[in-house]
């Protein structure tokens, strides 16, 4: 009878510096969203080391006391209430021992080679933490060659620092006995990420290609709505992307549970019919690099007619997410879109449950966003209020019409029922007539075909 193999806890912690600039509630905010990215990395974190300075360390991020203060951490042996790996079984040599620091900065090559040999642990920065994520969770095609794109363009700059890491060797050139005028291990190792990544970017605009004639095809095909759920990491949008479309999709509490495109249709169906996307999530500080390759994957909100800009309304940290995710939506080219703002996860606010502060929140937040929606995806009413509002939004610019179908040519209802909303429907010796809603130019062009008898 085989045992299930429980994997071994890994242990971390995370370092930042506060500038002059950075408000308490920002800087505490970041930190916080860095333990997260650790959980979902794998990590759990035993300490937090922060410090305030005018400026980052020039050499090593971290100021020297600082540093000596960690690395004495990472040293110790686990003591009991110490911190919180003590708790696990002693049993275990390794049990609390600090594999990595976190920093909540991108730093350079050399700071973090400096950082690495003055604590005795790897380091990892926010967008390798980040990168790391990304790697691990990309599950399409065109999600890893994005995925990769950008951690070879991180590892690039980095390969010097790591073959003086590895000393002598990793400088070697390739001439005979390591001397000559043949390339250094570095130089061979940037050629040949500057070939891979040509060659994967070759392959995503292959599939770019391919997958933005399939779309075209299938809206003009089926003459569909499209909606782009968008926001922060972790705000709700699987969760809300379950309820609209009761589909089956990952639902969970940890950032980045979704990276690759989820496509479904509006349930129950409408007319016109609507699909709704669910996009990977942003967040503070996403590296530039991911901002760039994963164009293709945000390209649903490029694409859609309406975003729903999905907010945390229990978060403090709420209104600072919303300016991340406008940046970035800014940044790929869809500031334009029209969006509706969704304040979701309303029944997280503490205390939990109390209906006088969801009310009040609730009030808030609409004094300052008038046309938003808030409410909890959790809850039918407010789902069906939200699934309302989208169908509104795609019914504004609609017309009505009636139709006349004669009994010769009824073989053209399904075109009709296919392409409009029918309100109602009489019938007489000669034909039927239909009340029909949609779009302008399909309306207009079924009416022009079937024109009611005088």
């Amino acid at each position: 009878m085989s045992k299930e193999v429980k994997e071994k806890p890994r242990y971390a912690v995370v370092a930042a510096v506060q500038l002059p600039n950075v408000s308490d509630i920002e800087f505490e905010s970041s930190l916080a969203e860095l333990r997260d990215l650790a959980k979902t990395l794998g990590f759990e974190i035993s300490a937090s080391f922060t410090q305030k300075r005018g400026s980052f360390d020039a050499g090593a991020y971290l100021g020297s006391g600082k540093r000596e203060e960690i690395r004495a951490f990472v040293d110790s042996e686990p003591a009991p209430g110490s911190f919180e790996p003590s708790r696990h079984a002693a049993a275990d040599a390794d049990a609390g021992r600090i594999e990595a620091i976190l920093v909540d900065h991108e730093i350079s090559p050399s700071q973090a080679r400096n950082l690495e040999k003055e604590v005795g642990c790897e380091v990892m920065d926010r967008t390798m933490v980040i990168l790391e994520i990304f790697h691990r969770h990309a599950s399409s095609r065109a999600a890893r060659a994005q995925v990769e794109i950008a951690r070879l363009g991180y590892m690039a700059p980095r390969l010097r620092e790591m073959a003086k890491l590895a000393g002598p060797q990793g400088r070697q050139r390739s001439g005979t006995g390591g001397r000559g005028a043949g390339e250094s291990h570095t130089e061979m190792d940037r050629r040949k990420i500057r070939d891979r990544i040509a060659e994967l970017q070759q392959e995503i605009d292959a599939m770019d290609v391919e997958r933005k004639t399939q779309r075209a095809r299938r809206q003009e095909r089926q003459g569909l709505a499209t909606v782009a759920l968008v926001g922060y990491t972790n705000a709700g949008k699987s969760t809300l992307m379950r309820a609209l479309t009761g589909s089956d999709v990952l639902v969970e509490n940890k950032l980045f549970a979704t990276l690759d495109t989820t496509v479904r249709a509006l349930q129950p169906e409408s007319r016109p019919r609507v699909l709704i996307s669910d996009t990977v999530g942003f967040i503070k500080n996403l590296p530039h690099g991911l901002v760039a390759s994963f164009t293709s994957t945000l390209e649903e909100a490029l694409d859609a007619a309406l975003l729903l800009h999905v907010i945390d309304a229990s978060d403090p940290g709420g209104e600072r997410q919303r300016d991340v995710t406008e940046k970035v939506l800014a940044e790929i080219g869809a500031g334009e879109v029209p969006r509706l703002r969704v304040f979701n996860k309303i029944d997280n606010l503490e205390p939990r449950g109390d209906a006088a502060a969801q009310a009040a929140r609730t009030a808030e937040l609409r004094a300052v966003h008038p046309d938003c929606i808030v409410m909890s995806a959790r809850r039918a009413d407010d789902v069906a209020q939200l699934r309302e509002a989208i169908i509104g939004f795609f019914r504004q610019d609609q017309v009505e019409a009636e139709i006349f179908l004669p009994w010769s040519a009824q073989q053209q209802r399904g075109q009709i029922f296919a392409s409009c909303e029918v309100l109602n429907e009489r019938a007489d010796e000669a034909g039927a007539t239909l009340r029909v809603r949609g779009e302008r130019a399909t309306v207009q062009t079924l009416a022009e075909q079937f024109t009611p008898p005088a």
